[in-house]
């Protein structure tokens, strides 16, 4: 039962890296300048929610995030019973902060999840939003909106700091846990997941940060 929660917790983690690179390359459009960054974001967001593919996947990433925070969540409660840390490695290699963290992260980026969804997501579905010049729900106002607030900008990176941590040990495990690890690439596997998650998050958090000081 511990190898079946390991595979789902590798498997619909890794899925969610996939699904963050689309979410960024889709988000990248809001560097644009503001009368093209709106036409753009707002079609996008509304190719996402009328595409009955993309609708698919949507709830197959609702499954995993649920998946995996409960099994993250299982994993660590038995750890912590056991009085060992999240993640152990039976390599005998040095743990690492985030290693030893991962369940702490995860709660971070779980609490971050809720504010993000609440504020575009539940916004975009439920919420009563303007159209935009073209026609479809302005998103892109509701975006730039909330990050004039500088709180809000600051959550945003703090979240980022924690989602690059957990992303660099996350994709190495779930790559090991998955049987995909060989002892020759170990290096090159950690340093893509390092590469991969620093490229992401500061992505992500550089797209609030820019908004906060553009918009005004």
């Amino acid at each position: 039962m511990t190898v079946t929660r390991k595979l789902l917790m590798s498997l619909t983690g890794l899925f969610l890296c996939f699904f963050l690179l689309i979410h960024f390359l889709g988000n990248t459009q809001l560097f644009l300048p503001p009368s093209e960054a709106q036409q753009s974001f707002n079609w996008y967001s509304h190719f996402l929610t009328g595409n009955i593919f993309i609708k698919i996947v949507s709830y197959v990433l609702y499954l995993s995030i649920l998946l995996h925070a409960v099994y993250a969540w299982i994993i660590t409660a038995k750890n912590k019973k056991a009085g060992g840390n999240y993640k152990q490695d039976a390599r005998g290699r040095s743990s690492k902060w985030s290693s030893r963290n991962m369940g702490i992260l995860g709660f971070i980026i779980l609490i971050f999840l809720v504010l993000h969804f609440q504020n575009f997501w539940y916004v975009y579905k439920f919420g009563s939003i303007g159209l935009d010049p073209w026609g479809n729900k302005d998103l892109y106002t509701v975006v730039v909106t909330a990050f004039q607030q500088g709180w809000l900008v600051a959550i945003y990176v703090v979240a980022m700091i924690a989602l690059g941590y957990h992303l660099a040990h996350g994709i190495s495990s779930g790559i090991r846990t998955l049987g995909l690890f060989n002892p020759k690439f170990v290096r090159w596997v950690q340093y893509l997941g390092v590469a991969y998650a620093v490229l992401i998050c500061l992505g992500f958090a550089l797209m609030p940060i820019y908004i906060f000081f553009t918009s005004k």
